[in-house]
């Protein structure tokens, strides 16, 4: 406001982890093939059932596997997605298993070697990616997609703002800025082409950027004004 007096207090973990698979979401929406049905979740966490929660509002999405570092929350995650989301849901072994003939891939993984390998990909897939440390994506999957940012000021900035999964590839020569093909609102927009064939292998890759969160949080307050939700606190 103007003024400087605040407008609410919002949870900010709960914003951004729904914000983060929209964000996802929309990306699949611009860039996976209309008739993708197979999706890979890999990891268990929050970002895992975002993800799985918002790709299934633009996707017709029918079989889920999921994938992380325990086969036990893995299984465990897929019974509480095909559930929740009246889809057949699956465990699977590994990553690699996970990403066999899928055609939307989510990765959200904290940590460890890359979850995303080329070798595990199939022609066609749509790749999102979001972790803030460390390699999600091998070179060659970098390398031979389509990729989109939020912003390619942003996803390009130094450690630790930017993403190492296209840092470190244009450092050693494997990619060069005109490889980002596009951000975001380009796509949205229509000045950026989108996918071009079933064959194209896309990847989507957040770093996350305050305007979005921003813009969340004023379409959570503006639905709990509208619902008559949350406590007024006179200041």
């Amino acid at each position: 406001m103007a003024t400087g007096h605040p407008d609410a207090l919002l949870d900010g973990t709960v914003i951004t982890a729904v914000r983060t698979g929209a964000t996802s979401a929309l990306s699949a929406r611009l860039l996976a093939r209309a008739d993708a049905a197979v999706l890979a979740i890999l990891g268990t966490g929050v970002q895992a059932r975002s993800h799985a929660r918002a790709i299934c509002r633009v996707r017709p999405i029918r079989e889920i596997r999921v994938a992380g570092r325990d086969p036990a929350r893995s299984a465990a995650l897929a019974d509480e997605l095909g559930a929740e989301l009246g889809v057949a849901a699956e465990g699977a072994g590994s990553y690699a298993e996970a990403l066999e003939g899928a055609e939307i891939a989510c990765a959200t993984t904290a940590d460890g070697e890359p979850a995303v390998q080329r070798p595990w990909l199939a022609p066609g897939v749509h790749v999102t990616s979001v972790r803030a440390v460390g390699r999600e994506l091998d070179d060659a999957t970098v390398a031979e997609a389509l990729v989109c940012v939020e912003s390619r000021r942003a996803a390009l900035a130094p450690f630790p703002a930017g993403t190492v999964d296209l840092v470190e590839p244009l450092r050693a020569g494997v990619i060069g800025e005109a490889h980002l093909h596009s951000e975001l609102g380009e796509l949205v927009a229509g000045t950026r082409p989108g996918r071009t064939s079933d064959e194209q292998i896309t990847l989507y890759k957040s770093v996350g950027v305050a305007v979005q969160d921003a813009a969340a949080a004023a379409l959570v307050l503006r639905a709990a004004r509208e619902r008559g939700v949350g406590t007024e606190v006179p200041l």
